[in-house]
């Protein structure tokens, strides 16, 4: 179970964006070769990989926030030492839980209504809740990993300078 756990640590977002964009570029390629050399143009495709677009946008997010990539004033957080660049990344870290606790309510009422309006795609007649579950899906993971990047922040402002 530890192992599990910590593969979902490491490599989820990694694993899950790989999947969607082997699968993106896996369908339109069959849609290239469906359209030019069958003379037939697929439906459903050009809606799915729209879809897995979505899912990997969102995944990116999570996946940013957990390798700490994002646009930054890094000129200006260089200037502190190591235990201040910590705790403007502590500071940076508060507020971007605080907004992402707050859209999360946001994101899971669009889920309802997504869910409650039965709709479906017109080509792929997937419910469109599995589309719109992205945002919750992405925000919850964003603040899971912004809680970790804290916790690590954090560890390093308690740590006495000597050590």
């Amino acid at each position: 179970m530890k192992k599990v756990f910590r593969w979902l640590d490491d490599s989820l977002e990694e694993t899950l964006m790989v999947i969607t964009l082997i699968l993106m570029t896996v369908i339109m390629g069959i849609q290239v070769f469906s359209r030019y050399a069958l003379g037939a143009s697929l439906s459903w495709s050009e809606e799915l990989t729209r879809y897995l677009f979505v899912w990997e946008g969102f995944l990116s997010v999570s996946y940013c926030t957990k390798k700490c990539i994002s646009i930054k004033i890094e000129q200006f957080v260089a200037m502190f030492p190591r235990r201040g660049k910590a705790i403007f990344k502590l500071v940076n870290h508060t507020f971007e839980l605080i907004f992402f606790f707050y859209l999360i309510p946001f994101a899971v009422k669009y889920l309802i209504s997504a869910v409650e309006s039965g709709q479906v795609s017109p080509a792929c007649h997937i419910p469109m809740y599995y589309v719109q579950a992205a945002p919750l899906v992405s925000f919850v993971l964003v603040a899971i990993r912004i809680m970790q990047r804290w916790y690590a922040e954090l560890q390093v402002v308690r740590r006495k300078e000597g050590e």
